[in-house]
């Protein structure tokens, strides 16, 4: 049996270390300069007092983090909705695994759209290197997210996957707390999703003896996130022709902090979440001697299947795949309107790069395949 004191490396601050972590924070230069730049004309001690007068970690983000994000959704986004029905109850706790579109909003929006519907918000798994600026890592675990440690060496990896594996069951049976996290680790940037079976590898690790049973006992949840526009599409683009070019290409800080900023702040149009039916049902089924490669494999595909049923597929979609595909075989889903709206869409955001050697048709391509790839897959899964 583990105790919270276990996990203190990665785990959430819990409500009561809250008020010293938001001093600290109040103290803080840099994030004083964020919260005046993301409120304008609202004197900096208001938004310190509303901060102090949080009691819970919950009311912290309920006074916090809720309104900033719709009050960014209000302008940036077109409609924002949860499809649930799926789920066994709303009074479990689940593990939701989801495709991966932007760095924030993708496990921001979930905990928003959970609580409108009378749940609780989720636990994040953050990779660390986000976590640029010591003020950005008190934030996030203030904001529920546990840390997943990159960049070590193989046997500090499995170190460091067992304990966050064990961290994981802990929050889903003894803290009753949904958890969020990724099928792959960071965005999937052509949009082609795919779950790893190293997630399902790591997430078995906490719980000794049979997988499918330690599988169970985390109440995995397939979600879907489907955003109309991704704000970001040039800054994956760009960054794919950057590693053509340079195949020892890496995103700096810098490019981290502005693919966060462009998600955050850029027009998304229409967001749709959407959950599958709960893995559990799929893994009863599994002979309890297949080997284990064999079940995590299974499990994934299986994974991907709810995933790509899921996804919302909107016009740009089919006028992506048609444009990519040079031909009008999905015609009949889009307007000769809304083909001309995603065509300028798209000249817009390719007018946005500006790197040496610009390859426009190379990155016409790769954004049309981030548009095109959820609809190809959700046709050839059906």
């Amino acid at each position: 049996m583990y105790t919270l004191q276990d996990f203190d490396e990665i785990r959430p601050y819990t409500s009561e270390e809250m008020p010293a972590i938001i001093e600290e924070l109040i103290a803080d230069p840099q994030f004083r300069a964020v919260v005046e730049y993301t409120h304008k004309g609202i004197p900096f001690e208001a938004i310190a007092e509303k901060m102090r007068s949080a009691r819970t970690i919950l009311e912290f983000q309920k006074a916090m983090c809720y309104p900033l994000v719709m009050n960014i959704m209000k302008t940036q986004a077109k409609d924002l909705s949860i499809d649930y029905s799926s789920l066994p109850g709303k009074d479990l706790s689940y593990t939701y695994i989801s495709n991966h579109r932007d760095i924030i909003l993708d496990s921001g929006l979930l905990s928003i759209l959970l609580t409108d519907n009378g749940m609780d918000t989720v636990e994040i798994a953050i990779g660390d290197n986000l976590l640029i600026y010591p003020w950005i890592k008190k934030l996030v675990r203030l904001n529920k997210s546990f840390i997943v440690q990159r960049g070590l060496s193989p046997k500090e990896q499995l170190t460091s996957s067992v304990r966050m594996s064990r961290y994981m069951h802990f929050a889903i049976t003894q803290k009753h707390q949904s958890i969020w996290i990724a099928q792959r680790e960071g965005r999937c940037k052509d949009s082609n999703d795919r779950t790893q079976d190293s997630v399902l590898k790591m997430i078995s690790m906490g719980r000794e003896g049979d997988i499918i049973a330690s599988l169970k006992e985390m109440n995995i949840v397939p979600l879907a996130i489907s955003y109309e526009y991704d704000p970001c599409d040039y800054l994956k683009a760009k960054e794919f022709q950057l590693k053509r070019d340079n195949p020892q290409y890496r995103k700096t800080q810098q490019d981290d902090l502005e693919n966060m900023q462009t998600g955050l702040f850029g027009y998304k149009g229409d967001v749709r979440f959407k959950t599958g039916r709960c893995l559990n049902e799929f893994l009863d089924t599994l002979d309890p001697k297949t080997p284990r490669k064999d079940i995590f494999r299974k499990a994934a595909e299986e994974m991907d299947r709810q995933i790509f049923a899921s996804y919302t597929i909107y016009p740009g979609n089919y006028v992506a795949l048609d444009m990519l595909r040079g031909n009008s075989d999905m015609a009949g889903h889009y307007s000769q309107e809304e083909a001309e709206k995603f065509g300028k869409y798209l000249q817009a955001q390719l007018d946005k790069i500006d790197i040496p050697g610009k390859d426009e048709a190379f990155l016409r391509r790769k954004i049309l395949e981030m548009y095109a790839n959820p609809l190809i897959n959700q046709l050839e899964n059906k």
